[in-house]
């Protein structure tokens, strides 16, 4: 079953397409009002309100997000745990489940971990999206998917997430790609990010946690 979410001006559309074997292929639609009107109003919305999973805002439609391999969310919950016994408390560290609103396309992103100030602990009890009326988080972290350059994950990785996170003020970003062997860490400056690429036994030098002993190779392994 495929499953889109449109959201026009007046009203929001659920489309569900079954899809039979038989030779006269056959396609049942549902259609739910909304309350969306513009995309202030998507983030205002109350979470009863939206669809279960993960959804990205693309030009007045939810598009799914694809699920990430599973060698990718080890590396992230790596991190995760990395973080955690360095010391950040657990409630600052969120793995794939925080909304992140950005300019341009998508309007929203679901980072593959991301690093919370305290101040969004309130800020985010009712829903973990980061609008742009609150501050940016501390950190954000991709696992690239394999690809070639000239594929779309690498793009969306490699120059447009980039983009949208210098964007809203997020200090430092990771960007871990398992197919090159390497880790990258950009920090903040004058508007965009400046990258430093660590790789083999190198220690992963972080302005956010300047104490942190931890190799790219620890992190390519997901393992100490």
């Amino acid at each position: 079953m495929r499953k889109r979410v449109l959201c026009t001006n007046d009203e929001q559309v659920i489309i569900q397409e079954l899809f039979t074997h038989s030779e006269e292929e056959s396609d049942r639609m549902t259609f739910t009002k909304s309350r969306f009107v513009s995309f202030e109003a998507y983030l205002a919305a109350e979470p009863c309100d939206l669809p279960e999973g993960f959804y990205e805002y693309w030009d007045g439609e939810l598009v799914e997000v694809m699920t990430e391999s599973l060698f990718n969310d080890t590396i992230a919950n790596f991190i995760f745990v990395v973080l955690l016994e360095a010391g950040v408390p657990m409630e600052l560290l969120r793995p794939g489940k925080v909304e992140v609103a950005v300019p341009g396309r998508p309007r929203t992103r679901f980072p593959d971990l991301t690093v919370l100030d305290e101040i969004h602990i309130t800020l985010l009890e009712k829903r973990a999206t980061i609008t742009p009326k609150m501050p940016p988080p501390r950190v954000l972290v991709e696992v690239v998917s394999p690809g070639k350059e000239t594929d779309e994950n690498y793009l969306r990785d490699y120059r447009d997430k980039p983009i949208q996170y210098a964007a809203i003020g997020v200090c430092e970003m990771w960007r871990i790609d398992p197919s090159r062997q390497w880790v990258q860490v950009g920090i903040l400056t004058a508007g965009e990010y400046q990258f430093k690429t660590f790789t083999g036994n190198e220690i992963i030098l972080s302005s956010t946690f300047p104490g942190l002993s931890l190799t790219a190779a620890q992190v390519l392994r997901a393992k100490r």
